[in-house]
């Protein structure tokens, strides 16, 4: 079952902001999301991929193969968007799919050698913007952020599979 927000003692904020003037934090954290889509976006758009193609291959980096049905809910995408997209990045030959030996019906994603080239460098044009957002954080800091960012996406049932 889903967890329930907005209950009475959710509700009461236990941490009560300094500064009353300051936007909410899902607000920023939204705000966040925006401009970093927007970035990637432009970051791998000369290298031929749009932001969700990079998330897919991010993903199968991580963990390969998927099927189409696992590819979407890890890239964010509907099955039907993760299924053209597939398309689109098979015809690039950043991709292959196979039948999967144990179900006939499935079919695994993969990501070819190319794949693994145009994710390199896309990785480096995002870590470049990473170090960009973060710039004024020092090393500690930015460890510290990312824990919390992971603790906040578990709090909410939206947590990454990998552990610290």
């Amino acid at each position: 079952m889903p967890r329930q927000f907005g209950t009475r003692s959710e509700a009461q904020d236990p941490h009560p902001h300094q500064d009353e003037e300051s936007p909410r934090v899902a607000y920023l954290i939204g705000r966040l999301d925006r401009a970093l889509r927007k970035h990637i976006g432009d970051a791998v758009r000369p290298l031929g991929l749009t932001m969700q193609q990079y998330t897919a291959l991010s993903v199968l980096a991580k963990r390969s193969p998927l099927s189409n049905a696992q590819l979407a809910d890890k890239s964010l995408v509907s099955p039907q968007a993760a299924n053209e997209m597939v398309k689109l990045m098979e015809q690039k030959g950043l991709v292959e799919r196979c039948p999967d030996p144990n179900h006939g019906r499935i079919i695994q994603i993969s990501m070819t050698g190319e794949g693994q080239r145009v994710l390199a460098e896309c990785d480096r044009a995002v870590i470049a913007l990473e170090n960009c957002m973060m710039e004024t954080m020092s090393g500690q800091q930015r460890v510290m952020f990312q824990r919390h960012l992971k603790e906040a996406l578990k709090a909410l049932g939206a947590g990454l599979v990998e552990t610290d």
